[in-house]
């Protein structure tokens, strides 16, 4: 995919056991690792100031230029995008138990850490066993309660369910029992010490550098010959210097938003791809469901058959999304989850519609502006932080959007990032436009809007507007704990009912992992039309895409 067609034309998808042999560079029969191109892999986070490597720290510079993905890797890959799926790594199978409270691991036999020890069994009881001791704190919130080993598999036991936190989970980076049994705090060390930055990944270190972060390949892979010998990881001051690294050939690959992509970027050489990956998350529209004007159903549906999301995708998003019309509000990667009833039943940009929706709740209209059932002209406010010029540019087409066609004065409100942050969790907002809980399944969408979980203290982390309905949150318990499918679709019927029929948030266009990458020296990148991994080189899945690429011919 170089772009999408509605770019263009404006100028501007898990079962239950999985098993199988996962590196596609297994495959690789260029028989000559080593002797390609490298591949510069860039940011535009300005300078890489502090060397540390720790896969399990965020702000870590590893962490944030993803090289760390590339020498730690997980026990399995979740597809955020395509299929959803999940494809074993580390692991030659993983199996979930019914309410997803185990998971049986079986390692991949004949994996050697980069300082040529084995990876066994034991490799991955310490991994979860620092968290269960507390050694290593559980910033994902995986509640572990047991981990052993039963023979040639491993088996974790969990709290509660991790259905709506697979990836969390799966996506753990393993670590060497022979290196961190050492390690006084694994949650801080920089790995810079001498023979401690040791993985299973298919590169190892180099060089590291303020300027950049040099990988090359590990010869004795598990997965196979690599056809990338060198990874060089840069980071540029901002997204516009970037984008001249890019469009020039310095850079190879990066996830970033680019205004004008077609001319900037696409248009510079014709081997330039820009691949959107939608994923169940969307930029969705929050509103505040105790006031005025959005404490009315009729005025949130009336808002819903107005509201254009095409435009969303192609004039705010410039391509780089998918709208979503469905009034489940579940985007096309969630399709196979969407009940029979709803299948069908979109939204469009249908004024009529949305004037008859407010007539019979007794709106009315004086000269031209939009009046409420008590009198009032209907007016609010949109609030995005300043620059984030996607969400601003939406602001400013849903102002427009809806005082041409319903008569609403929207106010624009750009405040600093503190600002809107505070609002958001305190309430003090109108509207707000902002991302969703992401779980790989209709459940982020749900929980995100519907659950009262989420509001502790007074204070919101995300069900900005306070929906609260214990049907709804019965549901939306039952959906992440179910033992069953068939309980999880029932569940899941009662959530977009109550969706359709509440309108308690409006999903604008799926939230995509972006990726800009060149097909000058390699091809088996994913694709349109083969969403096996997202683009975006930060992902997880970055592994798998590494083992794919084959020299372009």
């Amino acid at each position: 995919m170089r772009l999408k067609t509605s770019l263009a034309a404006a100028g501007l998808t898990a079962a239950l056991i999985l098993t199988g042999c996962a590196a596609g560079g297994g495959n690789n029969d260029s028989g000559n690792q080593g002797s390609g191109a490298a591949l510069t892999i860039a940011k535009p986070d300005g300078a890489i100031t502090t060397e540390s490597h720790n896969p399990y720290l965020g702000d870590s510079a590893g962490s944030r230029y993803g090289y760390s993905k590339v020498i730690f890797e997980p026990l399995a890959l979740v597809n955020p995008t395509g299929d959803l799926g999940t494809t074993p790594w580390l692991a030659e199978k993983v199996e979930w138990n019914d309410d997803y409270t185990q998971l049986t691991v079986t390692p991949r036999s004949g994996v050697k850490w980069s300082d040529g020890e084995d990876f066994t069994a034991d490799d991955v009881v310490f991994t979860f066993n620092q968290y269960l001791s507390g050694k290593l704190t559980d910033t994902g919130a995986l509640g572990v309660t047991d981990v052993k080993a039963d023979g040639d598999t491993v088996v974790l036991t969990f709290a509660n369910s991790k259905f709506t936190a697979q990836g969390r989970v799966l996506h753990t980076p393993i670590v060497p029992e022979h290196i961190w049994k050492d390690i006084e705090d694994p949650n801080t060390d920089p790995l810079t010490d001498e023979g401690k930055l040791v993985g299973t990944g298919p590169y190892v270190m180099s060089n590291w550098s303020t300027e950049s972060v040099s990988l090359k390949a590990n010869p004795d892979y598990w997965g196979g010959d690599l056809a990338v010998p060198q990874l060089n990881y840069v980071s540029y001051g901002d997204n516009a210097a970037l984008t001249t690294a890019l469009a020039t050939g310095d850079a190879d690959w990066a996830q970033a938003f680019i205004p004008q992509v077609q001319q900037s970027y696409l248009d510079a050489d014709p081997d330039n791809v820009f691949l959107v990956s939608p994923t169940p998350g969307a930029g969705t529209l929050f509103m505040n469901l105790q006031k005025k004007p959005f404490n009315d159903p009729a005025l949130r549906e009336a808002l819903a058959w107005t509201i254009d999301r095409e435009a969303y995708v192609d004039i705010a998003r410039e391509g780089a999304s998918e709208a979503i019309w469905n009034k489940t509000g579940l985007s096309s990667v969630l399709e196979n989850e969407i009940i029979d009833e709803y299948k069908d039943d979109n939204y469009s940009v249908d004024v009529d519609k949305a004037k008859e929706v407010l007539t019979e709740a007794g709106y009315t209209w004086n000269s031209g502006k939009l009046t409420d059932p008590d009198g009032e002209a209907v007016e609010f406010s949109v609030s995005v932080p300043a620059g984030w010029s996607d969400w601003n540019t939406e602001q400013a087409l849903m102002s427009e959007e809806l005082e041409k066609a319903l008569g609403i004065k929207v106010n624009v409100d750009q405040p600093d990032f503190g600002g809107w942050d505070a609002g958001k969790q305190e309430g003090n907002f109108d509207a707000i436009i902002h991302w969703l809980e992401d779980t790989g399944n209709a459940y982020g969408l749900y929980t995100s809007t519907m659950d009262p979980k989420w509001v502790v203290d007074g204070k919101a982390s995300f069900n900005f507007g306070r929906f609260d309905d214990p049907k709804v949150t019965e549901a939306l318990n039952t959906y992440a704990n179910a033992a069953s499918d068939d309980e999880r679709t029932e569940a899941g019927a009662v959530l977009q009912k109550a969706f359709v029929e509440n309108v308690p948030a409006i999903p604008l266009g799926a939230h995509p992992l972006l990726g800009e990458f060149n097909t000058r020296n390699y091809v088996g990148w994913p694709s349109e039309d083969d969403q096996y991994a997202a683009g975006d080189p930060t992902q997880p899945g970055v592994v798998q895409i590494l083992t794919k690429l084959k020299p372009k011919e």
